[in-house]
């Protein structure tokens, strides 16, 4: 019985130690990383007409200290194509990415676009929302009769 509790007590003493956190270092941050600094992170279409021009800007400024190199940019649907800057965007300097959202499809919409870069961190996320209103039914107008 003895060897029983020893046992178990050990098992016990073994356990709560490996259940403790163990802290994990971060890694420093790089002073002389790119950074980004967006106007707005939320492009809100309001009410749009069916067919109209979809296209929007997402302009930044790279307030970082090296030059900010965006690799991928994707989005949630085929019917949001984002145009990334084909150049690097040197410190201090401003950039666009231009959003087109396809505007023939009616009703209301929200779509994430995701931008790889080399600055630190997860990729950075921007959003786009609307509503596209239904278009509007042409009016039949009747010739006008003649009486005699």
């Amino acid at each position: 019985m003895r060897k029983l509790i020893t046992i178990l007590f050990i098992g016990f003493l073994t356990f709560t130690i490996n259940a403790q956190e163990k802290a994990v270092a971060k890694p420093a941050q790089d002073p002389n990383a790119p950074a980004f600094k967006f106007d707005t992170e939320i492009i809100d279409y309001g009410k749009i007409e069916h067919n109209a021009n979809g296209v929007r800007v997402f302009k930044f400024k790279n307030i970082g200290k090296s030059p900010l190199i965006i690799s991928h940019i994707k989005s949630t649907c085929g019917c949001t194509v984002p145009k990334k800057p084909k150049e690097p965007i040197m410190p201090g300097e401003t950039g666009e990415i231009e959003v087109k959202y396809a505007t023939n499809r009616v009703g209301g919409f929200s779509k994430m676009i995701t931008i790889n870069s080399n600055v630190p961190g997860a990729p950075k996320r921007l959003r786009i929302k609307g509503i596209v209103l239904k278009p509007k039914s042409p009016v039949i107008k009747k010739k006008p009769t003649i009486s005699s």
